[in-house]
């Protein structure tokens, strides 16, 4: 796909209706060392249930996401069968909440860590497969929606540049995506402060301009601490 033919998508909040969550970027930059980005990414327990300073210091199912998949199947008019796949699934929390709203959807998580697909939630660790994003392992064309929450900027540049290139291959229609990016000089100091695994974080234009020249059209939104 050329930039001249290339059709954006849109710039839309579509997790607005999870809880509001206070942090702290500078007290995050004063506690964590190269050591704790270092361990953080590995993905491992220390990432999902260690300590605060690897990660997410306990990675736990609390139904927060619900009320996101069901913004997203209403936004996408979702029907019943839909093939849907998560990007970055980990413990597969998005996933298990999909089936919840759509019981016959068929649905597919890709994850680098092999801890969190063997402690996903609700029995959802069969439908994860192990892999990065730069190469999805499914036929084009094979998925209603896919979906990427705050996972492929923790790819260096070039990989995450073909992580979205793959997620417009394997679509057939939608496609959503959340990435660290900035839009003031404050916001850029703060995401500095908050990053732990993120490889890739640029100016909001910066994405626009890399969404334009890999093709990709999905929609997506900013995460800015």
């Amino acid at each position: 796909m050329s930039v001249a033919t290339f059709i954006p998508g849109t710039e839309i909040n579509l997790l607005d209706r999870l809880p509001q969550t206070k942090r702290d970027p500078k007290a995050r930059a004063a506690a964590k060392t190269v050591a704790d980005r270092a361990l953080a990414k590995q993905f491992g327990r220390d990432f999902f249930d260690g300590e605060r300073r690897h990660g997410y210091g306990g990675y736990r199912y609390d139904g927060r996401w619900l009320p996101v998949v069901q913004r997203l199947v209403e936004h996408y008019q979702l029907g019943p069968d839909a093939r849907i796949l998560d990007v970055g699934a980990a413990k597969g929390f998005l996933l298990h909440d999909f089936l919840q709203v759509l019981p016959g959807a068929i649905v597919r998580g890709l994850d680098v860590s092999a801890y969190a697909k063997a402690n996903a939630h609700g029995g959802t660790g069969p439908f994860i497969d192990l892999g990065s994003a730069e190469k999805l392992p499914y036929p084009d064309a094979s998925f209603d929606l896919v979906i990427s929450i705050n996972s492929i900027h923790n790819l260096p540049l070039p990989l995450c540049a073909q992580a979205l290139a793959e997620m417009e291959r394997v679509s057939r229609a939608h496609k959503f995506l959340t990435v660290d990016a900035w839009r003031t000089e404050d916001e850029h100091l703060r995401l500095l402060d908050w990053i732990l695994t993120a490889e890739t974080f640029m100016h909001v234009d910066d994405w626009r301009k890399l969404f334009a020249e890999v093709g990709f059209t999905g929609d997506y939104w900013w995460f800015i601490p």
